[in-house]
């Protein structure tokens, strides 16, 4: 279903990529393709090199690990005489802390502020410290699908470890920032970094699936909750305690979910997992799926805003659902990417929300023998829209290319997925001629869904795009 007017943009994509007859003409011989690629590729490889060196050199001589009688985390030099920006949850209960620096100096820090109505922030102040190396804030705004950084002590022994992915997700009414980087217990209160070395939030948060550890889904606060903090920290006015609050949990036990089974009957509140960045109620759970398998998943509650975030086998963030299933209620409908265990996050949107709600599951059982396998996919392609993609000129969005080969009369399904921003698929002849395009797969299902029967046999192309300016994140791209 296409909802919006996209043949121009097609056009806008042949005429910017220059997706000339030459240019696929040279797709169609792929060993010529890929060798014209191999320069720009390891040019890019360098790029990616030399901003991962720049940025930890830049930001790692600020970054400290600060140890309490029973905690261990991480924090930021925000001032050259020893002001060190970190969790609440980090100092809380503490008077003073052991703060080691990373070129391996100690001291001895005093806890001076804490934010005001549960933000997880905090600020120490290095005794008889100056001229100490301080992280730069950044100015530019957050996008979802840009290089993000992360710096820390994870498990409280290996200070210093630099870990890097992208901005997944922005939860603006929280003031959160959700990266797939690396964050495990131990990072919290370091800094997430942009690609100029710059703070563009706190670390303070996982979600962490069996056997602790980090499984693709860390957050961070935003500086737009940082900053007037900060600010309140300067002027004398932010609090000097705050209500203890627990870490995440290492090792979250999930319940297991019985596909097409009975609605199920939850309730989140007293005994439920919290998560500290927003002090929100969730519940896991956990159930087999099988490649190619059509789910739906609905959160129903009268008594709480509910918030849906399904996990892929590998950890990664695969969907999230605040109010597709009406009114409060959250939804998601996907075709499953892979065949493993994936894990559900049944959460409450606002912190302290308790109630009860109900879980109920729709899969479309697929018949034995005609059970799809990795085989069955023409194409099955996992990227990222973001650093390293392409600009069409015409609006300023970020796209990449697929391609596969396909034959005359071949009925094919061409789907493209992504938790992260509306993604625009076109295809492609062998002369770079638009054949087929979709926008939104249906009017409340942003990702795109193209069915087309192809016109000859030979090398097609995929467009995959983000209808706007500022889109990018991760996708799933698959042709079948």
């Amino acid at each position: 279903m296409i909802t919006k007017p996209i043949l121009v943009k097609s056009a806008a994509i042949v005429a910017g990529v220059a997706l000339s007859t030459t240019i696929f003409n040279s797709m169609v011989n792929f060993d010529l393709f890929k060798l014209s690629l191999a320069p720009s590729m390891a040019v890019a490889q360098d790029i990616d090199e030399a901003i991962n060196i720049r940025v930890y050199q830049k930001a790692s001589p600020a970054v400290v690990s600060i140890q309490t009688n029973g905690t261990t985390g991480s924090g930021s030099i925000i001032s050259a005489d020893g002001l060190v920006l970190t969790n609440a949850h980090v100092v809380a209960g503490a008077n003073s802390v052991a703060v080691t620096l990373a070129d391996g100096r100690s001291f001895i820090a005093d806890v001076i502020a804490f934010g005001d109505n549960g933000l997880d922030l905090a600020v120490v102040k290095i005794r008889g410290a100056d001229n100490l190396p301080t992280i730069s804030v950044s100015s530019t705004p957050v996008q979802v699908g840009q290089r993000a950084f992360a710096i820390g002590n994870p498990f409280g022994q290996f200070q210093g470890t630099f870990t890097v992915g992208i901005v997944s997700r922005i939860d603006r009414e929280r003031g959160l920032i959700q990266t797939d980087a690396a964050i495990n217990p131990g990072n919290s209160g370091g800094p997430l970094l942009n690609g100029q070395g710059e703070l563009i939030g706190v670390n303070s948060a996982i979600f962490s699936g069996v056997g602790g550890g980090n499984i693709g889904i860390g957050f961070a606060i935003a500086l737009d909750r940082v900053l007037p903090f900060l600010t309140a920290v300067e002027e004398g006015r932010a609090s000097r305690t705050t209500v203890r609050q627990s870490p995440p949990s290492g090792n979250l036990q999930p319940q297991t979910l019985a596909l097409n089974s009975p609605v199920i009957n939850g309730n989140l509140g007293q005994g439920s997992h919290v998560l500290p960045i927003d002090n929100s109620f969730f519940d896991l759970y956990t159930f087999p799926g099988r490649i190619g398998q059509r789910l739906q998943i609905d959160m129903i509650s009268q008594e709480i805003d509910p918030y849906l975030i399904l996990l892929d086998p590998n950890g990664n963030d695969l969907a999230q659902d605040d109010d597709s299933g009406g009114a409060n209620n959250a939804k998601i409908s996907i075709i499953l990417p892979e065949t493993g265990t994936y894990l559900l996050i049944a959460n409450s949107y606002q912190a302290g929300e308790a109630g009860s709600y109900k879980l109920r599951t729709q899969s479309t059982t697929i018949s034995a023998g005609n059970s799809p396998t990795q085989e069955d996919f023409i194409l099955r392609q996992e990227g990222i829209l973001g650093y390293g993609s392409s600009t069409l000129p015409s609006d300023g969005s970020l796209f990449n290319i697929h391609t596969f080969e396909g034959t005359a009369g071949e009925s094919v399904t061409i789907s493209a997925v992504s938790p992260d921003f509306d993604i625009y698929i076109a295809l492609l002849d062998a002369n770079g001629n638009p054949i087929g395009e979709n926008d939104d797969t249906s009017e409340n299902n942003p990702n795109a869904t193209l069915r087309i029967t192809l016109p000859r046999t030979g090398r097609y192309g995929i467009i995959v795009n983000s209808y706007y300016k500022t889109g990018g994140g991760r996708y799933v791209l698959t042709v079948k």
